[in-house]
This record gives structure tokens, C-alpha cells and sequence, in this order.
């Protein structure tokens, strides 16, 4: 796709959705603004052109936070019905928390969705997210310190609750969508939480406009995270092969009851990056106050490595060398193997 202003053409709009062609049923998940809009409407008119193809139906989460947003709702749910398309409202009902609610409300929103696409024999729910949307969540991701796979930014295609998360507009620039409603001589909404400088994500969207003038475009973020998804790939594929390594290594000695253990020589002999996987991959698949951070996982695994250099320096004992709790996980090395099980729960103390 192009970074200019130019409608999506018809051929353009059949290959976006191309993959999605053999799905029983598609939810469509439509706000009312610019790009859920237009996601509407491309695939209408996508589904028109098959002769047989998946059922689609569209959903508008209330999210009970505007007073708009009803009105919205019911909008979204006449042009729907003008496209011949099937509405539902779902509404976020219950207290709303004051602090992290962007989070709360983007949990309560994929939870309600992935409902509804069970209710309606959907196997993908359809997001709008954007080329402007992927540039966004990289600086959002990169400034919160995350690692390669934070980095990725967002999938074209995720699971969810059971539900595949499609986003087939991904490499497409907000401004086409725009053009694509205007010709189409369609309305929307526009959020205006979406400006508000109390959220992180509208600060950083007033921000791009100045990295781009360096550089930093949407178009130059977006195909850095997809190349940082590449070598994120490459590195669980890696991860993966190390640990049929370890299991090969430990033919013969008796598995770890409830946990995971790894000969400490061939773990520490591992690149850092996939040292450092393998232990979030044990810690939160044992751990039972995960996931757990990936700065402790570090700290954790210096200290690891730490322990073992010094354990394969002198004699090797039963006696634990290393002993520490994370994320409801018990990491320890002793006897020159590292083991990770689950940690004891803690003890609830009285008044």
C-alpha cells in the first residue's frame, strides 16, 4: 500500500482480505470511527464480489465511558444495516478503575468481542488497526523498555480467548481510509479521547509528525517492527531447539516432579537471548503470579549466571547455590543443575 491520500481499489481491498476467504464466519469489530469504518465497508463490498463466502457481522462495544458513544453505536448499526450487514452493541457494564483505564477498557473490549465471535460461529475477529496504529505501538512499546518481542509490535494474525485476531489493514496508512469513505461519500465518528494528552498513545501520535521530518515516518516504524517480528521468529525458533537440547543432554536422569530442570554447563554455553527465553518460558509456565517482568527475569539471570560460573569453579554440592522466588516461581541451582518449580504460596499473615 502507498502512503498517499488515493481510495482502496476494489483489487486492492480483495487482497487485504484474501486469507480470510475460506472462514465460516468474521466478526467485525466497528467503533464508528475513520478506520473500523472503513473496514466495514471494504469488506461488505469484498464479500459482495464472492460468490460464496464468510458470514460477517458486526459488533460495537459501548465501553459506558462517553455519552457519544451510543449515538455512535447506533450509527454504526444503521450503516451496517444499509450494507446488509447483521449489528450487535455490546456494552462494558461494571465499575470502571480509575487508574489504568485504557488497559481495562482495551481487556473488557477483546473479552467481549471474542464472546461475540463464539456467539456467532466466528473464527476471526476483524480489528482496524493501521499502518499509524503499528508505528504508535512500537514507540509506545519501546519507551516502556520492551524486548524484541514487545518490539514486534503487533501481529496480522493473533489468537485470543480461543479467537484469531485478523488485522488485514495493518500495512495501510490511516489518510487511504479516509479517502476510501470520503469517495465512498461515507460519515464516521471521530473519538476524542483519541486527542486527549492525558492517554500515552495521543501524546505519542502528536509526536510523529516531528520524527517523521527525521525520518521516523509510520511507514519506516511499521517496517521496523515487522523486521524486529522476523528475528523475533528466528530467536523462538532457536529457543525452541535449545530446549530439545537440554532434554537430549538429560536422557537418563529422573525428570523434575512439578517443575523443570536444566543441566547448568549446557545451559550457560546458550546465546544470552535464548537463556534468557528459557527461563521466561519455565517461570511463567510454573509460576502462579506471572507473567513475570522481563527487567527481574534479567536481573535473575545475571545473578543465574553469576552462580553458575562460580559453581562449575569449585566443587559441585547438593547444597543450593542460588535460591530466589519470581513471579510465583522457585528458580535454584544446586548439584550443577538449575530448577525452576512452583513456589510455595505465601503465608497470609493476621491482624
Amino acid at each position: 500500500m502507498s502512503d498517499d491520500d488515493s481510495p482502496i481499489s476494489a483489487r486492492e481491498a480483495k487482497r487485504l482480505f484474501a486469507g480470510l476467504r475460506a472462514a465460516p464466519a468474521l466478526v467485525l469489530a466497528v467503533s464508528g470511527g475513520p478506520d473500523s469504518v472503513a473496514l466495514m465497508w471494504l469488506a461488505a463490498r469484498w464479500r459482495r464480489s464472492l460468490a460464496r463466502g464468510p458470514l460477517l457481522t458486526v459488533v460495537t462495544i459501548d465501553h459506558g465511558l462517553r455519552r457519544e458513544a451510543a449515538r455512535e453505536a447506533r450509527e454504526v448499526k444503521r450503516l451496517a444495516a444499509g450494507l446488509g450487514l447483521p449489528h450487535r452493541t455490546l456494552r462494558w457494564r461494571g465499575t470502571k478503575p480509575k487508574a489504568g483505564l485504557p488497559a481495562a477498557a482495551r481487556e473488557a473490549r477483546y473479552r467481549l468481542l471474542a464472546d461475540a465471535a463464539r456467539a456467532a460461529g466466528a473464527s476471526h475477529v476483524l480489528t482496524a488497526h493501521t499502518r499509524d496504529d503499528q508505528a504508535e505501538t512500537l514507540l509506545m512499546r519501546l519507551f516502556r523498555g520492551s524486548g524484541l518481542a514487545g518490539l514486534s509490535a503487533m501481529a496480522p494474525l493473533s489468537e485470543r480467548d480461543g479467537i484469531v485476531l485478523a488485522r488485514p489493514l495493518l500495512d495501510v496508512p490511516k489518510s487511504q481510509l479516509i479517502a476510501t469513505l470520503r469517495r465512498a461519500k461515507v460519515g464516521f465518528a471521530e473519538d476524542p479521547t483519541n486527542r486527549d494528552t492525558a492517554f500515552t498513545r495521543p501524546r505519542l501520535r502528536a509526536l510523529l509528525p516531528l520524527l517523521a521530518a527525521e525520518g521516523g515516518d509510520a511507514r519506516n516504524l511499521a517496517r521496523l517492527a515487522a523486521r524486529l517480528a522476523r528475528a523475533n521468529a528466528a530467536v523462538e525458533v532457536l529457543a525452541d531447539g535449545a530446549e530439545r537440547f537440554l532434554r537430549l543432554r538429560d536422557r537418563g536422569v529422573a525428570p523434575q516432579v512439578g517443575g523443570r530442570s536444566f543441566e547448568a554447563s549446557a545451559f550457560a554455553a546458550l546465546p544470552e537471548e535464548v537463556r534468557l527465553r528459557l527461563l521466561l518460558r519455565a517461570i511463567n509456565a510454573l509460576g502462579h503470579e506471572g507473567p513475570a517482568e522481563l527487567g527481574k527475569v534479567e536481573t535473575l539471570m545475571s545473578a543465574l549466571d553469576q552462580a553458575v560460573a562460580a559453581s562449575l569453579r569449585a566443587r559441585a554440592t547438593g547444597r543450593p547455590v542460588l535460591k530466589q522466588t519470581l513471579a510465583g516461581a522457585l528458580i535454584s541451582l544446586a548439584g550443577g543443575r538449575i530448577h525452576i518449580a512452583p513456589a510455595p504460596a505465601r503465608r497470609r499473615t493476621g491482624r
